[in-house]
């Protein structure tokens, strides 16, 4: 195996994992990524050099997410074929458990059912700090109502991945935290299996040194959602107004319904389309309007059966209205998301360095750019 940090403004703990790493496994590659952190950390990580590790580096802080695929696409590079165990540099990861991941994903490997393998933390213990149980508990909320599938510990930087998973992770999106959250997103959709392993939960000096910030990076997780609730009630606004001026135009319920239904739909799969789903909307436009029409038509015919109920029932219009929306609310994302909207892989970016870095043992990192490049798309 071998073993990713990216690291920003590390602490004495970095160095310490390095050391319980080489008396723990021997030998292993650990690979190292100073994610500008400045000239005052030099010192660091020279002696992270001097005990063994390949240090990388970026000119500016770029996240933790630019920092993983920087490491990504070296160990894909220099040691092709191998699983690579990312850890956090913050010492909330112990060498031991590193190990144990990396050993359950060697063995999901060997039994030809490869998974990433994920380390997970009792986050709820009541000894932990309470910025990181509450962090994590709204994390684990909006990762549960995005993915369709609980975690017991989304935040958790220990992860075993296979070799043969290595050019899909290194595809996703995101540069900072949010990197690591589309992976658990879409690794499900995508085919990947995943694997949870309980290790054990360290907090230093009560988490001071970890850079999650609850409030925004829990955003970043659930922006989709987000997004998709501001569109969904957009498109419920425009739809109950028409569906009052057709009906008091007509007079009669089923026929507003679906003309409102039909004018609000088109308007709400073009938002979701080019703002909701932008990183997923990379299919023919066809083929996923006709998957969106078929689930408008699934959805109009559960709204007319609901609505015509409710209404019978001696229900007001508009509160039959809202009753029935907020039922469908959920089932609408999640089809969505996994068909409708379904990532079609696209090539990696791909990455080179403006300065060689410099390698193991041999004395202070050099920190280098990263300069992204994309294919260019024909004319």
């Amino acid at each position: 195996m071998i073993v990713l940090i990216p690291a920003y403004e590390p602490g004495d703990a970095l160095l310490d994992l390095l050391r319980d790493l080489a008396a723990t496994a021997p030998g292993t590659p650990v690979i190292l990524v100073d994610d500008g952190s400045g000239p005052a950390y030099d010192a660091v990580f020279a002696e992270a050099a001097s005990l063994g590790a390949t240090v990388l580096g970026h000119v500016r802080n770029r996240g933790k997410g630019a920092a993983l695929r920087t490491g990504l696409d070296h160990a894909a590079q220099a040691f092709p074929g191998d699983a690579v165990v990312t850890a956090d540099a913050d010492g909330q990861h112990t060498a031991r458990d590193i190990v144990r991941v990396g050993q359950a994903t060697a063995a999901a490997e060997a039994s030809g059912d490869p998974a990433m393998v994920l380390g997970c933390r009792e986050v709820d213990r009541p000894g932990n700090p309470l910025r990181s149980r509450i962090g994590n508990r709204a994390a684990r909320a909006a990762f549960r109502a995005s993915a369709g599938w609980s975690l017991s510990d989304t935040q958790t930087g220990l992860r075993g991945i296979p070799a043969v998973m290595l050019p899909w992770l290194r595809a996703q999106r995101g540069d900072r935290f949010e990197y690591e959250q589309n992976i658990l997103l879409r690794c499900r959709r995508d085919g990947w299996r995943t694997l949870e392993v309980p290790i054990e939960t360290v907090y230093l000096a009560g988490n001071a040194s970890s850079h999650f910030r609850p409030i925004i990076d829990t955003l970043r997780v659930g922006m989709p959602l987000v997004l998709f609730a501001a569109s969904s009630l957009a498109s419920f606004a425009l739809d109950a107004v028409l569906l009052l001026v057709f009906h008091a135009v007509t007079g009669a319920l089923v026929p507003a319904i679906i003309a409102a239904r039909v004018v609000s739909a088109s308007v709400n799969f073009a938002v979701n389309r080019r703002v909701v789903f932008r990183g997923e909307a990379r299919g023919p436009l066809l083929r996923q309007a006709g998957r969106y029409a078929a689930l408008a038509a699934v959805l109009l015919a559960t709204n007319v059966a609901w609505m015509s109920g409710l209404t019978a029932l001696g229900l007001g219009l508009v509160p039959a209205k809202i009753a029935t929306e907020a039922a469908l609310f959920a089932l609408g994302y999640l089809i969505q998301r996994r068909v409708v909207f379904s990532r079609t892989p696209a090539p990696a970016p791909l990455e080179s360095a403006v300065n060689a870095p410099l390698m193991n043992g041999e004395g202070a990192a050099t920190r280098m750019e990263i300069v992204t490049t994309r294919p260019r798309r024909n004319p």
